[in-house]
């Protein structure tokens, strides 16, 4: 017994076995930024005011640099699981459907990758 719909058996399509993982990736990613998100709030405040050369010297700081790397990563990792689920919902046409996902990949670890080198090098005094 198939727990495939008659349209699905027909066309082949079923499921893809991933959704499960997919949703707690994306909540377990929510609950990291958490910590992450109110900690870099709370440099943000501290750094108020501070002159460039200070606000360089902070995000050179290992104790700075490591955990806004993480705020990077997961942050971006984030987005590009929020941003294809809404694209799976809500775009219909498989033509425009498969360049917004690949769109959405790269423009995701573009911007990561990034973002991540602006903190290595000014870190690593570049």
């Amino acid at each position: 017994m198939s727990l495939k719909t008659p349209l699905g058996r027909v066309r082949g399509l079923g499921s893809a076995k991933d959704g499960t993982e997919h949703f707690w990736i994306q909540r377990v990613t929510a609950i990291a930024l958490v910590p992450l998100v109110i900690w870099f709030i709370a440099k943000v405040i501290a750094l108020t005011g501070a002159d460039y050369m200070t606000a360089r010297a902070a995000v050179a700081d290992p104790l700075f640099a490591v955990p806004l790397l993480l705020l990077i990563g997961t942050g971006f990792y984030h987005l590009k699981l929020g941003m294809q689920v809404v694209i799976e919902d809500y775009v219909s046409n498989d033509a425009l459907k498969i360049p917004a996902l690949l769109l959405n990949t790269f423009f995701c670890a573009g911007v990561g990758i990034l973002s991540a080198f602006a903190v290595l090098q000014i870190s690593f005094g570049g």
